[in-house]
């Protein structure tokens, strides 16, 4: 396509379109993760790449992306779109459920891994202002890669996925602070000492975000009431754009990151009844976005830099994993996870992220950072996350390893390990499986819980209660809790991911054993039941059974013709699901 062309960029859109309907299936079925795929062919098929060589072989051209910023754009809405889902898996409250992790661990990552890697920037010559923009940006990992290696593993829910999230939920809280300290340093008219700057632009910051929190939330749920009454789908889907885009443009007024601002309309949304409609309306955009986005990172990824110094890029992307990694790791171990689970958090978290590139980039056009010193830390980001997927699993592995050779949990001191037998194992000390346990402790059943709260695991181990700290999905944890002699495995959770990953790490080293799981709803029934429990208790069915089978056994129904009645309805329910 000429630059003359009805349509801007059409041969881009074109040419990325057919990447993705060659390049996902291909990826799914040699099961390469689709991050580290894109990431890949980015680089592959960028100006750097195969589209240096366009002048030599002109057919090139319609096969590669010559200028990345080109793509630009649309990769911004893959970030946007990214972030409004994150921000639509969360809700305020669950944020404030969660302010231990988050402010505490998460807050602790960003300050400690910042000032690190600020002085190091500071001893190689950087000044004051580089230094910290560097420590800062530096310190946040990439939300993208690892929210979709967490998804991909099913361990959103485990205690290490819920630490990852918590950690990454606080490095997108600090970028707002970080942009707008790098537009008031950048402005000529910037006054004061470099501390006040800071707190500036931290109260800057807080403030628009509750403001545009307040405000959204009176706007937003009268507007997707009336879209809902109307039973418009064009509409609610326009409104969904309009609404995340919306919220963007506004912190992006207010000298904010639009991507700080898509969190934030997903957050507005998370508050609502509306969440999962939305989650199926915006699912399909943000997957093609997001592969474009990986793909423009991957041209940003310049082999000949590498070449140019073979010695110095790949020794700053070794030390970056390990300085994150080292930090990552104390702090998750101080915060109740085992050796084993903080080191795969360490490598997990350790690369860095997709903000340098807006960061760094808006720090150079402000001449904040020397544009050698930018490039090159560009470059370093751009490697730590082609490698990132490599070295996640390389984590998962060692992590493994290091607790098999020390075992992360400890029973309190009256449960003997060896006598356990003949017992059940309860995933999840809840409120549900408190009262499973307290039943079968008044029926002389003995059992051993497992909970991923520490501060659950805490209050119940003073009271006697057989409960430790740990993931139910690990094969180390359920063989060191005897699973080959219990008699059932009863999981509590009500978080999809965790209870299906529970499952399948149970049927994967006892494929007999009794599973009796609890449910949300049918849906969520039917993924336990595929993924391999023998029993599944959907709540908002069963409470909708029991009234059934009350009102019919008031009509005059026999107990054993109602019983069947509500089985049958109970598994018509689920298979319809399937079907």
């Amino acid at each position: 396509m000429d630059a003359h062309s009805p349509v801007p960029l059409l041969r881009e859109i074109i040419l990325f379109l057919a990447l993705a309907g060659l390049l996902i299936p291909l990826l799914a079925r040699l099961r390469i993760n689709p991050v580290l795929g894109f990431l890949a062919f980015g680089t592959l098929i960028g100006p750097y790449g195969l589209a240096s060589f366009a002048a030599q072989w002109p057919w090139l051209s319609w096969l590669t992306f010559a200028r990345p910023e080109d793509v630009e754009f649309l990769a911004e809405l893959g970030v946007i779109f990214l972030m409004f889902m994150i921000g639509l898996d969360m809700s305020m409250q669950r944020l404030w459920s969660m302010r231990r992790l988050v402010f505490g661990l998460g807050g602790l990552q960003v300050v400690l891994t910042a000032a690190a890697i600020g002085l190091l920037a500071a001893r190689f010559g950087n000044g004051v202002e580089a230094s910290v923009i560097l420590g800062v940006v530096l310190a946040f990992s990439s939300t993208a890669i690892i929210m979709q290696l967490l998804i991909q593993r099913r361990e959103l829910g485990t205690p290490l996925g819920q630490s990852a999230f918590a950690i990454l939920l606080c490095q997108d809280l600090a970028v707002v602070p970080l942009l707008v300290l790098i537009s008031i340093l950048g402005s000529s008219t910037a006054e004061g000492s470099f501390a006040f700057l800071l707190a500036s632009a931290t109260l800057k910051g807080v403030l628009t975000v509750v403001a545009l929190y307040l405000i959204g939330r009176r706007v937003v749920r009268p507007l997707f009431h009336q879209i809902a009454a109307d039973r418009q789908a064009d509409t609610f889907t326009a409104l969904t754009l309009l609404t995340t885009l919306g919220v963007a443009a506004l912190t992006y007024s207010a000298g904010l990151s639009m991507a700080l601002g898509a969190l934030l309309a997903g957050l507005i949304i998370a508050e609502t009844e509306f969440r999962h409609e939305v989650e199926i309306t915006i699912e399909p955009f943000k997957g093609l976005l997001m592969g474009l986005f990986f793909l423009s990172v991957g041209m940003g990824i310049d082999l000949r830099a590498l070449l140019a110094q073979p010695v110095w890029i790949p020794l700053s992307v070794v030390g970056l994993f390990a300085l994150k990694g080292l930090i990552v790791t104390v702090l998750l171990r101080v915060f109740g996870l085992s050796w084993g689970r903080a080191t795969e958090g360490g490598l997990l978290l350790g690369q860095g992220g997709e903000f340098a590139f807006i960061v760094i980039g808006l720090a150079l056009s402000f001449e904040l950072i020397a544009r050698p010193v930018g490039q090159f830390m560009l470059i370093v980001v751009g490697v730590s996350m082609l490698i990132a997927p490599l070295v996640a699993r390389l984590g998962q592995g060692l992590g493994d390893a290091i607790d098999r050779r020390m075992p992360p949990t400890r029973l309190p001191e009256d449960v003997a390990l060896g006598a356990l037998d003949g017992h059940v194992i309860i995933a999840g000390y809840g409120r549900v499986g408190q009262m499973v346990g307290q039943m079968l402790a008044e029926q002389g059943v003995r059992f051993v819980a497992i909970e991923h709260d520490a501060k659950t695991v805490a209050l119940h181990r003073k009271a006697g209660v057989a409960l430790i700290f740990g993931d139910a999905s690990r094969p180390e944890l359920l063989r060191k809790l005897h699973i080959e002699r219990a008699r059932a495995v009863v999981l509590t959770m009500d978080h999809t991911a965790a209870a299906t990953h529970a499952v399948q790490g149970i049927r994967r080293i006892e494929p007999r054993m009794y599973i009796i799981a609890r449910s949300r709803d049918e849906k969520h029934a039917l993924l336990l039941r595929e993924a391999g429990a023998s029993i599944v208790v959907p709540e908002t069915l069963e409470s909708s059974l029991k009234l059934a089978g009350s009102v019919l056994e008031t009509l005059g129904v026999p107990p054993d013709a109602t019983a069947r009645l509500l089985e049958q309805e109970r598994e018509r329910r689920i298979m319809a699901l399937r079907d």
